[in-house]
């Protein structure tokens, strides 16, 4: 098996890189890619550096196909929103271009596209649904549902099998990330932690939907599993918490008193913090799963996994 992974120097690329070579030791081949490297790859990873937009790069990265590819680059939302060209070329031109020149190389071959619970909107109070409409009021958003629809139509051709998981805000984060709009998620996390006095942008009853990277790269590598029986696109299940909630599982499970002034920022709030629940059943039968609860998050969040 051959097995390309793309944002492979990123947050959650490197919790998946992690964990493959456990996964398929037998594979022939690992190729990371990414537009740098920090480190060495592990011994039997290869890494490609280079922009998945350029035609020429894309072309040798694809040679010879790839029987799966995790699909994980992608430029964080509030950066796309500000720097439009940037957000089109690295969030909608690169995964297009990808998915049909990967079709092209090896027909049929598994595609795992981490997309976004940015393509839905503004979702009121209803809980979400298979059946919840989209309207993404973001552009990271917009691109991501264009992607899934190429994603599903290639599926239904027979040229890619591929699926798409919407993912929320990953944590945590490293502290210094910066472009990501749900980036208080993660604060909340390091500041509580070192006992440090954290001004939070949203106020300490907005809801959001939390999962650890350990989770995320569970989702990853089980939706790479599942049968051609499952649905093109999939919201796996998440946690559902404020982030007063998480705030204190995190001070329980550190023994550090959380020193949190909430602000009063509705745009964050309404993007991130006003999260309806979810019916995660359609997910939770073609077994993917979400942390188990707040505490485990909060140990999964800080150890790094």
């Amino acid at each position: 098996m051959r097995i390309l992974v793309t944002g492979a120097e990123g947050f959650l690329g490197r919790g998946l890189v992690a964990r493959l070579p456990d996964v398929y030791p037998d594979a022939k081949a690992i190729v990371l890619t990414d537009r740098t490297f920090s480190t060495v790859a592990s011994p039997g990873m290869q890494q490609r550096s280079g922009d998945l937009s350029a035609a020429a790069f894309l072309e040798e990265l694809l040679e010879p196909g790839f029987d799966l590819i995790f699909h994980l680059a992608s430029v964080p939302g509030a950066l796309a929103e500000k720097e439009q060209e940037l957000g089109f070329a690295a969030n909608l031109l690169a995964p297009l271009a990808l998915a049909r020149e990967a079709a092209a190389r090896k027909p049929g071959c598994r595609f795992v596209f981490a997309s976004s619970i940015a393509v839905y909107g503004a979702l009121g109070g209803r809980t979400v649904t298979e059946e919840t409409p989209l309207s993404p009021d973001m552009t990271y958003g917009a691109h991501k549902r264009m992607t899934e629809i190429l994603l599903s139509d290639l599926r239904r051709r027979g040229e890619l099998s591929a699926i798409s998981l919407r993912f929320p805000g990953i944590v945590a984060r490293p502290a210094s990330e910066s472009g990501h709009g749900s980036a208080f998620m993660s604060q909340i996390f390091h500041r509580v932690a070192a006992g440090e006095a954290y001004d939070c942008p949203v106020p300490a009853e907005s809801t959001c939907w939390w999962m650890s990277r350990s989770a995320a790269v569970t989702a990853l590598l089980h939706a790479a599993r599942t049968g051609t029986e499952s649905k093109s696109v999939v919201q796996p299940p998440v946690l559902s918490a404020t982030v007063a909630a998480v705030a204190e599982a995190v001070s329980r499970v550190t023994g550090q008193p959380f020193l949190i002034r909430w602000g009063h920022d509705e745009r964050l709030r309404q993007i991130f913090g006003a999260m309806p629940p979810l019916d995660a059943t359609p997910a939770l039968s073609l077994g993917f799963c979400a942390d188990a609860d707040l505490d485990a998050l909060a140990v999964a969040a800080l150890s790094g996994d």
